[in-house]
C-alpha cells in the first residue's frame, strides 16, 4: 500500500530494527518484534515497506479441480509498489513453504519490496541472485500444494508471533523484523529518528573516552 506520507528511502537509510523496537517499547508496545527464528535470506538486506497479509493453514490433500494457489495468486497480482507480502503460517513449520523464485519474480514486477513469512522458503539461490529481501522461518524444498493453502488475504494475521494488518509498516534487517502499526507509524518513525540522533552523540562521546555512566546521564540512551 503506497503511502506518500512516508519517505521509505530515508527510513531505510537512517533507522534499524533495534531502535524501532526500543521506541515501540516506549509507546507501550513491547511485542512488535518477530520471533528470532524469522531470519533474512541475505543479512546485508534491509526491508522497508507496507504489509499485505496472507493467512495460511495446513492442508493434507487437494480436491479434484481445485486450484490451491488461488488466493495466493490474487494477492501477488494485487501487490503495489512498496508492498511487502507478509505470510502467516503459524511457524516455525516443517510443511508450508509459501515462497519461492516465481513469486519473487512476479512480486518484483509489481514493484513490491520484499516478503516476510514464518513459514519456509525455497529456491533460495535464485532469490538471492534477484536481490529481493526475504525473511523466513526456515528453508526447505517442499511445494505448499497439498500441505498448505492461503485461506484469506488482507486481514489481520499473526506472523512470527506478532499481529500484522495490511498497511502496517514493516522493517527488517539483520537483527530481525519489526512491525509498526499503521495508525502510529508516523509518530514512531519521528521518535526513532530523534533517538538515532541521541545514539550518534552518545557513540561519539564514548569514542572520545567519556564514561558510559556520564554519557547515559546526559543523553539517556543505551
Amino acid at each position: 500500500m503506497l503511502n506518500s506520507d512516508f519517505d521509505l528511502s530515508a527510513i531505510r537509510k537512517t533507522l534499524y530494527s533495534a531502535v524501532l523496537s526500543d521506541v515501540l517499547d516506549e509507546f507501550g508496545l513491547p511485542n512488535q518484534a518477530m520471533a528470532p527464528f524469522v531470519r533474512p535470506l541475505d543479512e546485508s538486506h534491509k526491508l522497508v515497506g507496507f504489509a499485505r497479509t496472507g493467512l495460511f493453514m495446513n492442508t493434507y490433500s487437494v480436491r479434484e479441480g481445485e486450484n490451491p494457489y488461488e488466493v495466493e495468486i490474487a494477492l501477488i497480482d494485487d501487490l503495489k509498489p512498496d508492498d511487502v507480502a507478509v505470510l502467516g503460517c503459524a511457524g516455525p513449520t516443517q510443511r508450508i513453504a509459501p515462497w519461492g523464485e516465481l513469486l519473487t519474480t512476479a512480486s518484483l514486477k509489481r514493484g513490491a519490496v520484499g516478503c516476510v513469512t514464518d513459514g519456509l522458503v525455497r529456491d533460495v539461490r535464485n532469490i538471492r541472485e534477484l536481490g529481493f529481501p526475504v525473511f523466513h522461518g526456515g528453508i526447505g524444498p517442499l511445494d505448499s500444494r497439498g500441505r498448505g493453502k492461503m485461506m484469506a488475504r488482507d486481514l489481520p494475521i499473526q506472523c512470527g508471533g506478532v499481529n500484522v494488518s495490511s498497511g502496517d509498516l514493516v522493517f527488517g534487517d539483520v537483527d530481525g523484523v519489526v512491525i509498526v502499526p499503521r495508525k502510529i507509524a508516523a509518530d514512531v518513525v519521528k521518535a526513532a529518528i530523534t533517538k538515532v540522533t541521541s545514539e550518534n552523540k552518545t557513540r561519539q562521546e564514548l569514542e572520545n573516552g567519556l564514561l558510559l555512566a556520564d554519557v547515559y546521564a546526559k543523553y539517556g540512551v543505551l
